[in-house]
């Protein structure tokens, strides 16, 4: 008898086009993001009574982490990247198995159907394996222990010139701002001088960061 076989049931659509700039968690960046059913699982049977939640685990696939081998530490980039944990005491993708976890809001469930969720920290066409419902008695631990993640990062301070505002759409004014705050850059790029290119939504934006503030410079 065979194994059974992990499936793709779905690929989510979000503003994130590259893995620069994609939050480090889910939940920080509040977007609207689109889970799209392969034509197999695209059922409304199978989303029958999801709308009564108000929040979803998403079991994925890290489909663009590109190291083959696995190594029993990784370098977090909470820890500047300069000191080893063990995988496992982490969310790197560089695992074993590149599957990825992430508590997102529902919105709304469109017809089709289509998930509409929040807060996702994922790429665009990130493929989804699995979806499940997130329940408050079980799944909630304030009091838990969060190891070397116990505080939220730092945050930039994120300066948009008006001229480069009026490009964008209000609705992904706020987003972008927030993705830029959490501050994409590898920890060791510390160079004001530096400019970096984020493609977010279908704009390619340019920012430099200098001390604690990120100036966007170009939006196209």
């Amino acid at each position: 008898m065979g194994r059974p076989q992990v499936k793709v049931i779905a690929h989510i659509e979000t503003p994130f086009k590259e893995k620069f700039g994609v939050p480090r968690q889910a939940g920080l960046v509040n977007y609207e993001a689109r889970i799209v059913f392969q034509p197999q699982y695209r059922v409304a049977e199978a989303v029958r009574g999801l709308e009564e939640f108000d929040y979803l685990w998403l079991i994925w696939q890290f489909h663009l982490a590109e190291r083959e081998e696995w190594s029993p530490t990784v370098r977090p980039p909470r820890l500047g990247g300069n000191r080893r944990v063990g995988v496992f005491a982490t969310r790197s993708p560089f695992r074993p198995n590149p599957i990825g976890l992430s508590s997102v809001r529902l919105l709304r469930v469109d017809s089709g159907p289509v998930l509409v969720v929040s807060g996702a920290d994922l790429v665009d066409g990130t493929p989804i394996l699995d979806i499940k419902p997130y329940i408050t008695y079980a799944d909630s631990h304030p009091d838990a222990r969060s190891g070397f993640a116990t505080q939220a990062p730092l945050t930039l301070q994120v300066n948009i010139p008006q001229t480069l505002r009026r490009r964008l759409p209000i609705s992904i004014l706020q987003p972008l701002r927030d993705a830029i705050s959490l501050d994409p850059r590898p920890h060791y790029q510390q160079d004001p001088d530096r400019e970096y290119t984020f493609r977010f939504d279908r704009y390619e934006v340019r920012f430099r960061v200098d001390g604690n503030t990120a100036t966007i410079t170009n939006i196209s």
